[in-house]
């Protein structure tokens, strides 16, 4: 199960609410940015002539660090003060510290490494387009965990039965390959709590097709995206756009299960 997006449609959607919002603005102009070197990635992965992803990392690193130089760069030359450093020092260092890296979170993902996320999520969701499982990533899987890649959840989703996820319901998006899966509505996604008491529903009010869900239990939350309010949202740009609702939740003391590639 998954949604009917593409690279471009994620680009447009960064741009279309880049020109919306004067306050996200320069955070979604980069994301802009970052979706497109994502994008590069993945064609680059997918027109290898005669080569399929062996599902192993390990295998596949050779092909996937072609790749890797042409973002460093656009990073170093245009990113934000602090990312364009740490590109210019992986360019400079030797190739080895970035398969080290890449390694290290496919195996024990961290949502604290910028780069090594910004990488894998193309190379993760090429896999899922191509069904090839990751056959070295020894993650446990549960209702909460990505059934592909036994990532973690990003964001949950919301649509009306008929719509492009089974079912209808709630869904959730994996944080590394994007793949989506469904989950029950009344649950925390972090601790499993069902008691509707201690689990809240927070909306924004710049966008009506944002929420927060968090758990009174364990004071971990994640954002959701609605498409029964708002049908061309697009989830994983969505998400992003609304910052505000992170630095909300994050002063009323809950901790987000898992952060997206901008960091927040």
């Amino acid at each position: 199960m998954r949604l009917r997006e593409t690279w471009d449609r994620r680009i447009e959607r960064a741009a279309e609410l880049a020109t919306a919002d004067e306050a996200t603005r320069p955070l979604l102009r980069f994301y802009s940015k970052l979706l497109s070197l994502q994008r590069d990635l993945c064609e680059l992965l997918s027109s290898r002539q005669g080569w399929k992803p062996s599902g192993s990392l390990d295998r596949d690193r050779t092909v996937l660090r072609a790749g890797v130089p042409a973002l460093l760069e656009a990073i170093a030359q245009t990113g934000p003060e602090l990312l364009a450093g740490e590109a210019g020092q992986l360019l400079q260092g030797p190739e080895a510290a970035i398969d080290d890296l890449l390694v290290a979170c496919w195996l024990v993902p961290s949502d604290r490494q910028f780069f090594a996320k910004a990488v894998l999520q193309p190379y993760a969701r090429w896999l899922a387009d191509a069904g090839i499982p990751p056959i070295d990533r020894a993650l446990p899987r549960s209702d909460n965990r990505c059934p592909f890649c036994g990532g973690m959840p990003q964001l949950s989703i919301l649509q009306t039965s008929g719509g492009s996820l089974d079912g209808g319901g709630r869904a959730l998006l994996c944080a590394t390959c994007l793949t989506v899966w469904p989950i029950r509505r009344v649950l925390c996604v972090h601790c499993g709590e069902e008691d509707e008491r201690k689990l809240g529903y927070f909306h924004s009010t710049t966008y009506e097709q944002l929420r927060i869900d968090a758990c009174d239990s364990c004071r971990h939350y994640l954002k959701t995206v609605d498409l029964t309010r708002l049908g061309t949202a697009v989830p994983i740009v969505d998400e992003v756009a609304g910052a505000s609702l992170d630095v909300w939740a994050r002063e009323h003391g809950y901790e987000k299960i898992e952060l997206n590639l901008v960091g927040l």
